[in-house]
């Protein structure tokens, strides 16, 4: 009788172990749940392209409408302002919202505005730290960017220099901001220790217009006026190494931003770049290493004027509101908001939830995330081979 009961104890003993081993990780990998996050108007200040709010979707239940987040960010005759940005801090748990006018910060467990702040010479497409507490803010085209504190809104310093400040980029090592001035064919890196400009990659054969950058920080990505394609630079050597034209297809007149190429975004794997066509209404893949092969083309329901993936690369989201799985290239359905109506817009981006706290965000650029992947890996485990 005491050898059985030894051996009961044992063998319960022994489920006890396996369950505290093996069950917190499988809950909490159950845990976490992931949503695309969608500004509107994201389309200059046209409702009907979504309404007026952050719209949220459920990644894992093929992008279901989940709710509507209130916002602010109005023009003086309280009309709903065009959406410039958007961008989130982790650590801080709160998403960020560029207006022409504002910034808003709300956070992202209660969904309350935690303050929205007007800033002389307006807002543009903004970028946040790596860490979550600083945020380079261009003015609206404009000849400043203002480095902004994260938690507190308030201006750390004002960077000049430029003709039409626009669009912003954190590199993932979080020592050098990309910045896209419209009005010159240049594109500007500042130090984010001493908050300068310590260089400027190019000249590009056109004004800057989106842009993208590499994990390692070492290619740049680039789209500019009046070029059906893009251009690479090399940001070491802050030349220019690339030039790209979209063969088969026509430039023509564009509804928007006056370009025919606004909007590239590299996969993850940092293996294709992905071109808007606003003419033509396509997306034109390429490999994104030299020779830059042109792969194939996506046919859209809209101009797209942006261009971003999923963090896994599985999906790619252009700003003419489809979900297109980016391995077999099929557009899977468009987004919709809670009364059916079609919903687009170029600023969105992906935020991870374990319950209520945010885990993990993306960026509303298409960058490349091949190596932050293998640094998180090293990072959680030691023992990994390099």
């Amino acid at each position: 009788m005491k050898a059985k009961y030894i051996i009961c104890l044992v063998l319960l003993s022994a489920s006890i172990i396996l369950l505290i081993a093996f069950t917190p990780e499988k809950n909490k990998k159950a845990a976490i749940k992931h949503y695309l996050y969608v500004a509107a108007p994201g389309i200059r200040d046209y409702l009907g392209f979504g309404g007026h709010g952050i719209l949220v979707f459920d990644m894992d239940n093929n992008h279901a409408f989940v709710k509507r987040i209130k916002t602010k960010g109005f023009h003086p005759n309280k009309k709903p302002s065009n959406v410039k940005g958007i961008a989130v801090s982790v650590p801080l748990n709160s998403i960020y919202i560029s207006t022409l006018e504002s910034l808003q910060r709300i956070d992202l467990s209660t969904e309350k505005i935690i303050w929205e702040k007007d800033f002389e010479g307006g807002c543009d497409r903004m970028s946040i730290s790596p860490d979550g507490k600083t945020m380079y803010l261009p003015s609206l085209e404009k000849d400043f960017w203002n480095v902004v504190d994260c938690n507190t809104g308030g201006i750390v310093t004002k960077i000049n220099g430029f003709k039409r400040a626009h669009n912003t980029l954190y590199g993932a090592s979080g020592n050098h901001v990309y910045m896209g001035d419209i009005g010159n064919p240049w594109l500007y890196m500042a130090n984010t220790k001493s908050n300068i400009i310590e260089g400027k990659i190019g000249p590009f054969g056109n004004y800057v217009r989106p842009f993208t950058v590499n994990n390692s920080e070492t290619r740049a990505y680039v789209t500019v006026d009046s070029l059906l394609g893009f251009e690479v630079g090399d940001i070491k050597s802050k030349n220019k190494i690339a030039k790209v034209v979209v063969e088969g297809w026509n430039m023509g007149p564009v509804r928007r931003h006056g370009n025919p190429s606004h909007g590239i975004a590299l996969t993850p794997d940092e293996k294709e770049l992905w071109v808007c066509d606003g003419y033509n209404m396509r997306l034109h893949v390429f490999n994104a290493m030299a020779p830059y092969q042109q792969l194939t083309t996506i046919t859209l329901q809209d101009m797209p004027g942006w261009i971003n993936f999923s963090m896994d690369g599985r999906y790619a989201y252009p700003s003419s509101g489809e979900v297109i799985d980016a391995k077999s290239r099929k557009i899977l359905f468009p987004l919709r908001d809670e009364f059916q109506n079609a919903v687009a817009s170029e600023k969105l981006l992906e935020i991870h939830f374990d319950g209520q706290k945010a885990v993990k965000a993306s960026d509303q650029f298409g960058i490349g995330r091949i190596k932050s992947e293998v640094s998180v890996l090293l990072l959680t485990n030691p023992n990994t081979k390099r």
